[in-house]
């Protein structure tokens, strides 16, 4: 494998750590709240490539962080009414949504990675789903896979024009003044007193991860990867993000996986695999 899918890898690992850890978190704190709070944090660590910045990279980075607010708004939002797991699956879905609005816009569709794509989907649904249908957070959630898909999509064209710091460093900004914008109106049209801080205040060690690693960091590993990886590829990498949770449970808290989750896990894995090899391999392998 490429080091730029190694390092897609890699961003998708830490992800994977988010999942249970947003829904610890949305006991004291809404979505909203979650996202205004890890946006400010990033936004912090990222002021220093503020300086000097193009107004083209301002142009893209407006558009990528609407784009990546949107998805990670509706996914905690979506997450207060179903389970990670099935948050996972219904997110995942952006992994075939990717070449399918590719191809809507022109690009070429590659039969071999929209296979790979669905056989990532499917190894996801028989990870992750368990029932729990919620017609408010599912809708949410697709919302959110399908905001990423476009994401996806944007950064993969798009990244190669940019200082990757600067990229990553506005659309966080963005996001960050979006996200406090849709919590102040928020807190306008609530009449209960928000005590945000002081609700915020024993979970800084986990927004502070999911500020400083989660969000800065990765945001900007994730344009590093994919100036070198196309957007259909990056999704079926990215479909990693369910099995690289399961196994952050495993390791953290002993929770095993079943049999059938097991089975899933594999395909997504194959999936990935099977994405990366030339068309040369591919029939080396059929061929024994």
């Amino acid at each position: 494998m490429s080091p730029y899918v190694l390092l897609l890898l890699g961003v998708t690992a830490v992800w994977g750590t988010t999942f249970p850890l947003l829904k610890s978190l949305l006991v004291s704190l809404s979505g909203v709240e979650i996202s205004a709070l890890r946006f400010v944090i990033a936004a912090l660590c990222m002021a220093p490539f503020l300086t000097r910045v193009p107004r083209h990279t301002w142009s893209d980075g407006l558009l990528l962080g609407v784009l990546a607010l949107v998805s990670y708004v509706t996914q905690a939002y979506g997450l207060e009414f179903i389970s990670s797991n099935r948050s996972a699956f219904l997110t995942s879905l952006n992994v075939l949504m990717v070449p399918l609005i590719g191809a809507a816009l022109g690009a070429s569709l590659s039969p071999r990675v929209l296979v790979c794509a669905a056989l990532a989907c499917v190894g996801i649904g028989l990870m992750s789903w368990e029932g729990g249908a919620n017609l408010q957070g599912d809708l949410a959630t697709m919302v959110c896979a399908l905001a990423y898909a476009l994401y996806v999509i944007v950064l993969s064209g798009r990244a190669a024009r940019h200082d990757l710091r600067q990229l990553a460093a506005t659309q966080i900004a963005v996001m960050a003044v979006l996200a406090c914008a849709w919590l102040l109106g928020a807190a306008l049209l609530s009449e209960r007193p928000s005590n945000l801080l002081a609700r915020a205040a024993p979970h800084w060690v986990a927004l502070t991860y999911l500020g400083v690693i989660a969000t800065a960091a990765m945001l900007f590993l994730q344009a590093t990867g994919q100036r070198r990886v196309s957007a259909d590829k990056a999704a079926v990498i990215f479909a990693m993000e369910p099995v690289f949770a399961a196994l952050a449970a495993w390791l953290w808290i002993g929770e095993l996986m079943s049999s059938r989750a097991a089975f899933g896990g594999a395909l997504v894995l194959a999936a990935v695999i099977l994405s990366e090899l030339e068309p040369s391999r591919l029939k080396l392998l059929f061929k024994g």
